[in-house]
């Protein structure tokens, strides 16, 4: 039966017109209206000049004093013009400044700027090691030039990797953040945000629909920021090796306690690690008494600070266990 309103009812919601009450936000819109209130004024659109034209991506302030975190693909290729900034940092309230590049890591994927001027105040930088598969997190960025756009998902996986380049140079990035935040061209360098505005992550890679890579912030991020602000460059040290994360012979695993080692497929004829005696077959096991159990294990071992230094690595080769000393160069990269 149809009910008549009677006058005086007010405007009939169901109608052209009509209101309805406004309710309060879901408990997930509210953290990410929160987010993306706290971190937008502190992510900035670039526009890079480059020898191959106009680039673009997104930048996170991360000092009181101006200094921006981006990916090191974003200015790659810059125009190095003596006196001439590296491009231009436009933020949310309209605000631009022009930035110089202090130093970027290919081998990271990381670069740091610094505005020329005053910025909006720096977001805090949190610690991935904390993040959990399915946690909610907001990506921060620029993509395709919309400046101060906000995406929202969860973290899908984690410790993916991601194979980086520099002339001949090759490094993998390790503990690498998969997310479904949608991510597009210009989001490289964004921030990748937990729900309480701390960034975790530094957006890199789209590597397909709904599936997006951000670089891990962590201590070893943090190590490779400091080193850009300081030197504008980052030091490693280099063996010559190349080699991949294998189980150990059940015996070996008992006898050390200790269950991967790594496999090394190739030894550089000439490389430290060759002079020193590595051989093709070897099974390395540590590095200065510390367990390895992947190829990540060797490059966050071998540091700055071990280059030119000897150091002893326990391998297992034809049935023993053998210390071989090994003077890691410093990588140079052609």
């Amino acid at each position: 039966m149809r009910t008549r309103r009677a006058r005086g009812d007010g405007p009939d919601p169901t109608r052209p017109g009509g209101s309805l009450p406004v309710e309060p936000l879901d408990a997930y819109s509210a953290v990410v209206t929160r987010v993306a209130a706290a971190l937008t004024p502190s992510v900035a659109s670039l526009r890079v000049r480059t020898r191959r034209g106009a680039g673009a991506g997104s930048g996170v302030v991360f000092t009181d004093d101006g200094f921006l975190l981006t990916s090191a693909h974003v200015v790659e290729g810059h125009r190095a013009i003596s006196g001439a900034s590296v491009g231009l940092a436009q933020f949310a309230d309209g605000t631009e400044r022009e930035v110089d590049l202090v130093g970027a890591d290919p081998l990271s994927d990381l670069a740091v700027l610094r505005a020329r001027g005053t910025t909006p105040p720096a977001a805090v930088l949190g610690d991935a090691a904390g993040l959990r598969v399915g946690q909610l997190v907001v990506a921060v960025g620029n993509p395709l030039g919309l400046t101060g756009s906000v995406t929202a998902g969860v973290v899908s996986a984690l410790g993916r990797s991601l194979p980086t380049r520099s002339g001949s140079a090759v490094r993998v990035v390790d503990e690498v953040i998969q997310t479904d935040a949608a991510l597009n061209p210009g989001n490289s360098g964004g921030a990748l945000v937990t729900a309480d505005a701390r960034v975790v992550g530094v957006n890199t890679a789209v590597a397909g629909v709904g599936l997006g890579l951000a670089v891990p912030v962590n201590d070893t991020t943090r190590k490779i920021l400091a080193a850009l602000m300081r030197d504008g460059r980052v030091r490693r040290a280099y063996l010559g090796v190349a080699g991949a994360g294998v189980p150990l012979p059940p015996a070996v695993a008992e006898r050390i306690g200790q269950r991967h080692g790594v496999w090394l497929a190739e030894v550089v004829v000439g490389s430290p690690a060759g002079i020193a005696g590595l051989f093709t077959g070897d099974l390395v096991l540590s590095v200065a008494g510390t367990p390895v159990v992947a190829p990540g294990d060797l490059q966050r071992l071998l540091t700055e600070g071990t280059i030119g230094r000897p150091v002893e690595l326990t391998v297992w080769r034809r049935g023993a266990l053998v210390d071989v000393i090994v003077v890691p160069a410093e990588l140079v990269i052609a």
